[in-house]
């Protein structure tokens, strides 16, 4: 079984197209973290794990669902219906058969649109800063991931509000994992994003974001 976590909120238009394309035999955990649309009911009733986080951020989310999680591969993918987690199995593969400890989906816009040019700079910006950090060169720091359960619990990411994706990769490249990246297809999300939909949400994303970049390594010692 594979654990695949979808952050949630306020996603009851998307969330049929989502769940229907989960891969057979694995979970959806779908983490609600405080919809008032009526989420977490259309989850539970197509057969979803509900996960409720009070606190607000989508690291609170990710880490609801990483804690959630029991399986020993666990996915992360959006729930807006702009991933398909019906190619999660082929980003887990590599994983599964141990050539990568963490598999990135490189997303490729499929609409006008579907990635806002604004969107688009924030994340070619915060890869440029990853590279120097880490030494890593990854294309895009998208949502939808896949790595084996405890080693990513180990790694103690701590962030729990747009940086956890980030602190992620950071803290995986610090342990010496082998980190690659695998293209797919983005689509036109369902409704409005609570992030990249605007300049104000993208800004706040890449200034969580850098606050990641700026901690020093684990282990560094601290000049005085």
């Amino acid at each position: 079984m594979t654990d695949v976590i979808l952050p949630c909120l306020d996603e009851a238009e998307a969330l049929p197209w989502v769940l229907e394309r989960i891969p057979p035999g694995w979970r959806a955990v779908v983490v609600d973290n405080g919809s008032t649309d009526g989420s977490p009911e259309i989850a539970r009733r197509l057969g979803a794990t509900v996960v409720h986080e009070p606190r607000r951020g989508f690291g609170s989310a990710c880490a609801a669902g990483l804690a959630a999680a029991e399986a020993d591969l666990v996915c992360f993918c959006d729930c807006d219906a702009s991933l398909d987690p019906g190619l999660l199995p082929l980003l887990a593969e590599p994983v599964r058969t141990g050539e990568a400890d963490l598999v990135l989906g490189r997303r490729r816009p499929r609409a006008r649109g579907a990635w806002p040019l604004h969107a688009r700079a924030g994340n070619a910006a915060l890869s440029r800063m990853l590279r120097r950090r880490t030494g890593v060169t990854l294309r895009d720091l998208g949502p939808m991931r896949v790595a084996r359960r405890e080693p990513l619990r180990a790694l103690g990411i701590e962030d729990r509000r747009s940086g956890f994706p980030l602190e992620m990769v950071v803290k995986a490249a610090d342990a010496g994992w082998r980190i690659t990246e695998l293209d797919v297809p983005y689509l036109p999300r369902s409704g409005k994003s609570k992030v990249t939909g605007t300049w104000r949400g993208t800004w706040h994303a890449v200034r969580d974001m850098r606050a990641v970049l700026a901690a020093p390594p684990a282990g560094a010692e601290v000049r005085r």
